[in-house]
């Protein structure tokens, strides 16, 4: 399909366009890869996309696409209307609604350009993971109709020696098993499966585009009988909805018996692009919770460092119970366990 312009003349070119208002447009790209120095994770990171159809409720990234379209609009590619047309009129809607498309053709031009630098520092031991999804899925619908999470994998091919860790809730990874597989003779390659419950009702309640459970259970058995090393990620945890002993032991143990190979957990980061979304919901569904997460989450949205041990504490706990490997962001010191009884568990 041809891509097209505003009538303006102006702005970003559109790609495709869904009966139910989804909107694919182009993004202008100049580099893809995040150096460690600047996304604070300590790993390279790598978005094919920027927006997410699934839309959750919590999901920290939606900043990202606010911060594409402000330099669209400032360096004059979209007018102050197409920018207010696109964020959606309370602001948020367009990540969910106007999903930005990297190009294959210059990312994999861009790729062959910057590669050659982490394969160095790969070599040297110093920022050799590549972190792929951190902002958005990069198997979402999109990836069905514009495949550049499937070109990415395949230029990576070429190479060799480096950790490649990849995100996503969807199925749709499962296309790409036997590449993947191969990847993994070549470089160490996780799949990281994200759930954070088994309870269907409450998936829905969080994040209703998103696949269901089971879905992704299923997605995870899939991978693991194809010689994928695949394992859950379970984030973000939410104080007082899927933080108990109970929900992790769970997933964790469904998990388990789907294969996976590893988990590992990470708590919510309640980002101020975050806050107008699950505030409001948490306060009608969860009122009991509503005053503890404002107070909690303060400054720049991340967990309390006391609760964020004392959670990690619990987590690798109740791995080693079901016996599943665990893989942290941070090893957990001596445990604050009184912080997880600030956060009551609820039921939706």
């Amino acid at each position: 399909m041809k891509s097209r312009r505003e009538p303006s003349g102006r702005g970003l070119p559109v790609l495709d366009e869904r009966a139910r208002g989804t909107r694919f447009l182009a993004q202008r790209v100049h580099a893809v890869l995040n150096a460690p120095e600047s996304t604070g994770i300590g790993c390279w990171t790598l978005n094919p996309y920027v927006g997410c159809e699934f839309g959750c409720t919590y999901c920290y990234a939606r900043f990202a696409h606010r911060y594409v379209l402000e330099r669209a609009r400032d360096d004059g590619r979209l007018s102050k209307e197409e920018f207010s047309r696109l964020r959606g009129p309370r602001g948020w809607e367009g990540f969910e609604r106007h999903i930005l498309v990297k190009p294959r053709e210059t990312v994999i031009q861009a790729l062959d350009r910057d590669l050659p630098r982490v394969l160095h520092r790969a070599r040297s031991g110093d920022g050799e993971t590549l972190l792929i999804g951190s902002a958005t899925d990069p198997y979402q619908p999109a990836e069905r109709r514009f495949e550049v999470t499937r070109a990415i994998l395949e230029r990576l091919l070429r190479e060799r020696g480096l950790t490649i860790s990849l995100i996503t809730k969807s199925s749709l990874v499962c296309r790409d098993a036997e590449l993947l597989a191969a990847l993994g003779e070549r470089h160490l390659v996780l799949v990281n499966i994200s759930l954070i419950s088994t309870d269907g009702k409450l998936i829905k309640l969080l994040k209703a585009r998103s696949p269901a459970p089971h879905v992704r259970l299923r997605t995870l058995r899939r991978l693991s009988e194809r010689g994928v090393h695949a394992g859950l990620l379970v984030a973000p945890i939410l104080p007082g909805l899927t933080d108990s002993v109970e929900n992790l032991r769970l997933v964790l143990e469904a998990a388990k018996a789907h294969g996976a190979r590893f988990a590992h957990p990470s708590p919510l980061r309640l980002y101020p692009a975050v806050r107008p979304l699950l505030l409001p919901l948490i306060e009608k569904r969860f009122p009991s919770l509503a005053a503890r997460y404002r107070d909690a989450y303060t400054g720049m949205g991340r967990a309390p460092k006391e609760y964020h041990l004392a959670l990690t504490r619990r987590f690798e706990r109740v791995a080693r119970v079901v016996g599943i490997p665990v893989e942290s962001e941070r090893r957990a010191a001596a445990g604050v366990e009184r912080q997880l009884n600030l956060w009551p568990e609820q039921r939706p």
